[in-house]
């Protein structure tokens, strides 16, 4: 179990009975909380966390396509589609074609999409900070492995 100093197990459940012993339960109830203070932290941007995720990845890979966007977020194409058209939209990104093959849609950040990156990442660096107090240096590695043997 992941301690910090000083905690102790609540001795009360909170009247949520067994379910409190399922860990699909402590990991839906840890994604909503992070998933709240993100938007909390992100409310002035306007961006999702999905939107965050294409324009940092466009921005480390200029002109990486769509569906390899997908292929490194994990997510389907039609949903990758539906963040670029939206982001696009603000004027974020633009579409081109690959010199390198002419069936490969490429994308670019525009001056928009770098500046709301800019804003975007100084909101994430004050969402870790208060996920990250939570943990230990120690606690923190091992919560990552953890967290990456379910979802890697």
């Amino acid at each position: 179990m992941l301690t910090q100093p000083n905690y102790a197990p609540p001795t009360d459940d909170g009247g949520i009975g067994a379910i409190g012993d399922i860990l699909g339960f402590h990991i839906r109830l840890a994604h909503g909380a992070v998933y709240r203070h993100f938007m909390d932290t992100f409310e002035h941007l306007g961006l999702t966390q999905k939107q965050v995720s294409v324009l940092w990845l466009m921005d480390d890979h200029p002109g990486i396509a769509q569906a390899e966007l997908a292929r490194r977020l994990q997510m389907d194409r039609a949903t990758v589609m539906a963040i670029v058209n939206r982001l696009q939209a603000r004027d974020f990104l633009e579409r081109g074609q690959s010199s390198e093959d002419r069936r490969r849609q490429t994308l670019t950040l525009r001056p928009a999409g770098k500046a709301a990156l800019v804003e975007a990442r100084k909101a994430i660096a004050e969402h870790e900070k208060w996920l990250k107090q939570r943990f230990n240096k120690r606690e923190f590695k091992q919560l990552i492995g953890l967290l990456t043997r379910i979802h890697g």
